[in-house]
């Protein structure tokens, strides 16, 4: 084939450098992406290129040029045929508002499952009070919990009047509440290996401490402390442990398998970003708590009164529950 060199040059260089640009911009960018007139003209540049190697390839005295397009090439036809997946980049806001409440409500059931296991616990709890008082001894983990209810009401009540006992402690308390705190809910997830037993005794067992606490102050008559006290923190910290327990179901349903034929090495992997999500959002949700426990759960009246505290954590209650159950919800999940 004969064809005039420099009008050929002339003509093609254009297309070459824009090409060049292209594939230069991508590979500075390997997360960037084209629209699609974009791809369509970059189609066509890589066919165009392609079409004037083939011309050039007869012309052992054009070696340059035929180098630079059998280089120009390549890189098109690697950019077109790669398999690697683009990095994917983290959006915390999107991942707060939409990924965590969604992936919340695609494992419902394991959450209905943890919150029926702490609330059978908690009943236990109360009734084991309400039918021998000394139980307490052998429930409650603490000791300030193992004392009369009154008792206890009356000398918080009056400690803050005096002085403030949590002055130049509040950041060092809220920190041991979540570091023990988050340490509890990973354990609790984490018992989902024993195919969920672990995390069921788990939940069952805490419920059974609030239950107790619960029973044991409201038949104390000092039911307006308790909900003061328990609510602030207690409104976001309980349903991130039911989260915690709903890993735990959720892992083990993985490992188990229900009748699946998937293999487990892959079943695991399908639940370990939902999982990855779960923690996260709990552990966030802990830190929040954390603050609220120690810079205002522990102040009572006359300091602050305990309609505002129960206020506050009302507050709280219905913020997480509209949170989770509808932000981001699809048109497939209304269905």
């Amino acid at each position: 084939m004969i064809i005039d060199l420099q009008k050929f040059l002339s003509d093609e260089c254009p297309y070459w450098n824009e090409l060049d640009a292209m594939l230069t911009r991508l590979e500075r960018d390997p997360s960037g992406t084209l629209d699609m007139d974009e791809v369509k003209r970059f189609h066509y540049l890589y066919q165009r290129a392609s079409a004037d190697l083939a011309k050039v390839a007869d012309f052992s005295t054009e070696a340059d040029i035929r180098r630079y397009l059998e280089s120009l090439v390549a890189r098109a036809y690697a950019k077109v045929h790669e398999v690697r997946h683009a990095p994917r980049r983290f959006r915390p806001f999107h991942w707060c508002f939409s990924t965590f409440p969604q992936t919340f409500r695609r494992h419902i059931r394991a959450f209905w499952l943890s919150l029926a296991a702490t609330m059978v616990g908690a009943l236990f709890g109360a009734v084991m009070i309400g039918i021998d008082s000394e139980a307490k001894d052998i429930i409650m983990p603490f000791p300030h919990l193992k004392g009369d209810p009154s008792e206890r009401v009356a000398r918080e009540e009056e400690a803050f009047t005096q002085h403030d006992r949590m002055a130049g402690q509040k950041s060092t308390f809220s920190a041991y509440l979540m570091t023990h705190n988050i340490k509890v809910s990973i354990f609790t997830f984490a018992l989902g290996m024993t195919w969920g037993v672990g995390t069921l005794v788990m939940l069952f067992y805490n419920g059974i401490i609030l239950g107790g606490v619960i029973g044991d102050y409201v038949l104390a008559g000092e039911t307006p402390f308790l909900i003061g006290w328990l609510l602030p923190h207690g409104a976001v910290e309980i349903p991130a442990i039911l989260l915690a327990g709903q890993a735990g179901f959720v892992l083990a349903s993985a490992l188990i398998g229900w009748g699946s034929r998937v293999k487990i090495a892959t079943r695991l992997k399908q639940v370990s970003d939902d999982l990855m999500t779960l923690l996260s959002g709990l552990a966030l949700m802990l830190v929040w708590a954390g603050f609220v426990e120690a810079f205002l759960s522990q102040y009572h009246e006359p300091v602050i009164p305990y309609s505002v505290k129960i206020g506050f954590g009302l507050v709280e209650l219905i913020a997480l529950f509209l949170f989770l159950a509808f932000s981001e919800r699809t048109a497939y999940e209304a269905d």
